[in-house]
């Protein structure tokens, strides 16, 4: 059974950063990724990794977000820079035992475990 356990979020001021924490115990290898969703909108891939360490990014946040893991550690983290208030949103990790397709890394329904979620305000 896998559970992850996101940490960092909180209020950034538009322009800055903020660096997200995602830790999965129980966890060996496939998939990982961060989603986030906004109030009253659907929830949204923002970024991918492999165990291999491929990754994966959502046009919205190319260039700004950078996602890792650590893999010794089963740490995955989403870096965000130039942050923007459409950034605001919950911000979930999620992972999969298994190496998805690259069309659906970015799928909410490709994820079979989740965290309960980081809130990220940007003013």
């Amino acid at each position: 059974h896998v559970q992850l356990v996101e940490s960092g979020g909180g209020s950034v001021q538009a322009g800055g950063s903020q660096r997200l924490t995602c830790v999965a115990s129980g966890y060996t290898s496939g998939t990982m990724g961060w989603f986030r969703q906004a109030p009253g909108k659907e929830r949204e891939g923002v970024a991918a990794v492999y165990t291999s360490g491929g990754t994966y990014y959502a046009d919205s946040v190319k260039e700004r977000f950078t996602i890792s893991r650590d893999s010794s550690t089963d740490t995955v983290y989403l870096q965000m820079n130039s942050l923007k208030p459409e950034d605001t949103a919950m911000y979930y990790c999620a992972a999969r035992r298994q190496v998805l397709q690259s069309t659906w890394l970015l799928h909410p329904s490709a994820y079979s475990e989740w965290g309960p979620g980081t809130q990220v305000t940007v003013s």
